[in-house]
């Protein structure tokens, strides 16, 4: 089955969890709103990619890992997106969360994303209990408030930021989720996929940087200039928009040159060059003439 077809279904599994008559009707229906259509799902892509090249021998347990990691992904855009962050109109073009459903409901959704994404991998946990607990700890650690998606937010309060470990947290943390889950989901050790992730996570976040800059909003799918308007932290704010560039083709680089030795290294090379190739395109208003 295609990636994208198996991670469809695992977020329609992880979705009938929660199903319940007696559900409040309005949240049922902002869970899926805030999942459904996804973006380019490249962090569920990139862990079952790396369970593919370890062997992914428990196919069960490496989706249920992608559904976990791509509905804490999804928690977090329901919150980044809310009016004490960056009061977000658009996302996935089509109006974010608090716009379509309040800004109670967009709280509320998120965090049930979030304890959704930890039942559904508590749901397979009989399938191998020593994979899921190591898949449940590196999730928690990646969505925390020291290294994970909690600190990097965190970091926008901060009177003075550490670039680096900003974007290592903001956008880095669920990329090296990806990696390394990908590889306990297939029973192999995690601690070499960390700078595979690291590397995927911090060029993502240079190109979002460079997207917010110059990509007009009917292309990215949510507002341009944020991070200016914001006064947020940002690549292009600290190298300019060149420096930034240049940046990016470095780290892309890097993480290609990075992929640890695994039955199918070849083919997640592949996956990695392709990628690299599709955030190397920012769009530009000047491109479209």
């Amino acid at each position: 089955m295609p990636l994208d077809q198996r991670i469809d279904a695992s977020l329609a599994r992880a979705l009938s969890l929660v199903a319940a008559p007696e559900a409040p009707p309005r949240l049922a229906a902002a869970l899926p709103y805030a999942i459904f259509p996804g973006g380019a799902r490249i962090r569920p892509t990139i862990l079952l990619s790396v369970a593919r090249a370890c062997g992914d021998d428990r196919p069960l347990v490496s989706d249920a890992a992608a559904a976990a990691l791509e509905l804490i992904h999804c928690a977090s855009l329901a919150h980044d997106d809310l009016p004490a962050f960056d009061d977000a109109d658009l996302r996935r073009g089509k109006p974010s969360l608090h716009r379509a459903y309040g800004e109670p409901l967009a709280v509320l959704a998120g965090d049930s994303l979030i304890v959704l994404a930890f039942q559904t991998l508590s749901a397979v946990g009989m399938i191998a209990p020593s994979r899921v607990m190591a898949l449940i700890t590196t999730l928690a650690t990646r969505t925390g408030a020291a290294q994970g998606i909690c600190a990097g937010q965190a970091w926008e309060s901060e009177p003075q930021v550490d670039l680096r470990a900003y974007h290592r947290a903001k956008t880095g943390a669920l990329f090296i989720a990806a990696t390394q889950m990908g590889a306990i989901a297939a029973g192999h050790d995690a601690e070499p996929w960390e700078d595979l992730g690291t590397l995927i996570g911090e060029a993502f976040q240079v190109a979002d940087d460079l997207k917010d800059a110059l990509s007009p909003s009917d292309l990215a799918g949510k507002p341009m200039g944020q991070d200016a308007a914001l006064d947020r932290p940002s690549a292009v704010r600290s190298m300019g928009v060149e420096g930034a560039q240049k940046h990016l083709k470095n780290i892309l680089s890097g993480a290609i040159a990075s992929i640890p030795h695994c039955p199918g290294e070849a083919d997640l090379a592949k996956l990695v060059l392709g990628t690299a190739r599709r955030i190397m395109d920012i769009p530009t208003a000047a491109a479209r003439g």
